[in-house]
């Protein structure tokens, strides 16, 4: 079982570049001492623990206003990693520019397509007939503005400080609830620490009242759900599988008679994993 202690100084693997939300995360949670190793897919974050190349790693898993990361929720789905831990990151979205810029010469505004549209009513407001480049990360964006006077980069205040960017306007994306949830990785599960969530897949057959089924444990046992989607199962064409997150550990007595009730409705059940729930 991990504790605090095997964090410190660990190596983490995370969705680079450097200066991402990704990296953010991994600075809250860890501290800036960490090791870190960019990956440049979801996919290589989950590869990377599981081949032993870092002890942790860090992922997206879900957006406030965007909704959930498909790709994490796919991996999840095969993978043999545990979630031991969350990490909530304020998404704060800032129009940069370079240290020699003045902001006159401005004729174009890059960024991840999905921060774009978070800004879009913003942009469209202060910037309509600027050109929009669409980059793969905010941080790719950001070194475009570092090396091109004429491009504006949307991205984080991470980004600003590793690309020595100067802010032009702070926090224009249009809902200010924005945040990320990141999943933090690991071989090996967690302990219970009093205050925790614990993350399931369960497939069900496919018949009338599936759902009902399941949900019918947890409220004989009072155990809130924080979460719950479908994914397709990846088995059979038209087949699901439910993403559940729940209140609780399984070293908990009153989760481990849950799951004797759910293993009697349900075709199977992987635990993804119990771990701290993530400060507000």
């Amino acid at each position: 079982m991990i504790t605090k202690r095997d964090e410190k100084n660990a190596s983490v693997a995370f969705l680079g570049p450097r200066g991402t939300y990704s990296q953010a995360a991994v600075i809250g949670h860890f501290g800036s001492g960490c090791e870190l190793l960019e990956c440049a897919g979801i996919e290589d974050v989950f590869a990377a623990v599981e081949g032993c190349r870092a002890d942790f790693g860090v992922v997206p898993v879900e957006n406030s206003t965007e909704g959930a990361i498909n790709n994490t929720q796919d991996c999840l789905l095969l993978s043999s990693l545990k979630i031991v831990g969350e990490e909530i990151v304020s998404i704060v979205h800032n129009l940069l520019v370079s240290q020699t810029a003045d902001g006159s010469e401005i004729d174009a505004i890059a960024s991840h397509q999905q921060s774009l549209a978070q800004c879009r009513h913003w942009l469209k407001k202060h910037y309509p007939k600027f050109r929009q480049i669409e980059c793969t990360s905010n941080a790719e964006a950001a070194l475009l503005a570092q090396n091109d006077s004429r491009i504006a980069a949307v991205a984080g205040p991470l980004a600003a400080e590793i690309y020595d960017l100067k802010i032009v306007h702070a926090g224009i994306q249009d809902q200010d609830h924005n945040s990320t949830r990141f999943l933090i990785l690991a071989q090996q599960g967690t302990t219970a620490t009093g205050n925790d969530k614990t993350s399931v897949l369960i497939h069900t057959e496919n018949k009338p009242g599936a759902l009902f089924r399941i949900l019918q444990p947890f409220e004989r046992f009072q155990v809130s759900l924080s979460k719950i989607e479908t994914r397709p199962s990846k088995q059979a064409a038209w087949e699901y599988v439910f993403f559940i997150d729940f209140e609780g550990h399984i070293e908990d007595q009153a989760i481990k008679e849950l799951f004797v009730e759910l293993r009697q409705c349900t075709a199977e059940i992987k635990v993804l994993g119990s771990y701290p729930v993530a400060s507000s």
